[in-house]
């Protein structure tokens, strides 16, 4: 089943911007999955076999050394087409 995930990991002190990155550079070398990373969050797709096990990776890379972070993931069983932009033209 192919799945498209969004997740976004809060590190809870004051220098998150490295752990955000390097949560998601563990992201981007897992094989198998698709990743889009923007502003406010990443994108993830590929086959639910794939993308929850490169997420658990992730977390457990980030959350190892014990401080606080808190990360949200959204999932839907569907193969949306993250490198695209969504069609928002109301008029069809």
């Amino acid at each position: 089943m192919r799945i498209t995930a969004e997740v976004s990991l809060y590190p809870l002190r004051d220098d998150y911007i490295p752990r955000i990155l390097s949560f998601v550079h563990t992201l981007r070398e897992m094989p198998g999955i698709e990743v889009l990373t923007n502003q406010m969050s990443t994108q993830l797709r590929g086959e639910l076999t794939d993308v929850m096990p490169a997420i658990a990776v992730a977390v457990e890379r980030s959350f190892a050394d014990g401080a606080p972070e808190a990360l949200t993931i959204k999932i839907v069983n569907a193969d949306l087409p993250i490198a695209e932009a969504p069609d928002l033209d109301l008029a069809d």
